[in-house]
């Protein structure tokens, strides 16, 4: 038997390339079969592709490193930049007020929380409004009506047990309060209720350790959490 000399054996592509591209095959076919079998985001469609594509060795023209901030969605950017502009013009709002120093803005992940010290809502123990309360949720709410956002309030207290017929526990009474600002927003200030939710979380969300009066004072508060969009309508319904 006549050997192949090596100008022979090098004419044609090399064995392994042949297994190497049936693998290639099937995963792509696996992918079509799983993109035609479900219904999915186009951006997430795309990262998996993006990312098959890397394993096989080949890379988008042009992009070698993806950063945190690309990954995000347009409009997730687009929604922290609003809450941004609403945090800037709640502050100006708050100096004018002069209640800066009585309520707290905090951008989190989540979305944009006001945090109203309790005094300026509700008495020790109680869980009527007040006057002081309904007037500035009077001047705040033609800020915060026409947003598209969802809004939650969240009721909190501090630590010291409260036991009386209407309110047997922090539980009863954290809620109370958060469903009467509620309450005062659908029914006085016209917002849509189905836009508003509430939550009360007795003294087990603290924002300070409740070991001193001035601890457990910051404690006791009512937070109104402009939501995130896209937050929110991961969350069942």
């Amino acid at each position: 038997m006549r050997k192949s000399t090596p100008e022979e054996q090098s004419k044609g592509a090399p064995l392994w390339m042949t297994t190497y591209a049936d693998m290639v095959t099937l995963l792509l076919a696996f992918f079509v079969l799983l993109f035609g079998f479900s219904t999915i985001d186009v951006q997430k469609f795309q990262a998996i592709m993006s990312a098959f594509r890397g394993s096989i060795g080949v890379l988008d023209g042009g992009q070698t490193v993806t950063t945190d901030y690309t990954l995000q969605t347009r409009s997730s950017v687009l929604e922290i930049e609003q809450l941004r502009e609403l945090e800037a013009k709640l502050q100006e709002f708050l100096q004018t007020e002069g209640i800066e120093g009585s309520v707290q803005l905090q951008l989190e992940e989540r979305g944009l929380t006001i945090r109203f010290a309790d005094q300026i809502f509700f008495d020790l123990g109680r869980a009527t409004l007040k006057q002081e309360g309904f007037q500035i949720l009077q001047r705040l709410s033609p800020i915060l009506r026409e947003l598209p956002n969802p809004m939650r309030i969240e009721g909190h207290t501090d630590n010291l047990p409260i036991n009386t017929p209407q309110f047997p526990s922090n539980w009863e009474l954290s809620t109370h309060r958060a469903t009467n600002v509620i309450r005062y927003l659908v029914e006085r200030e016209g917002f849509d209720p189905h836009k508003l939710s509430a939550a009360g979380y007795g003294e087990f969300r603290p924002v300070f350790p409740n070991i001193s009066e001035s601890n457990r004072a910051q404690n006791r508060r009512v937070d109104i959490v402009i939501m995130r969009i896209d937050l929110w309508d991961e969350e069942p319904n």
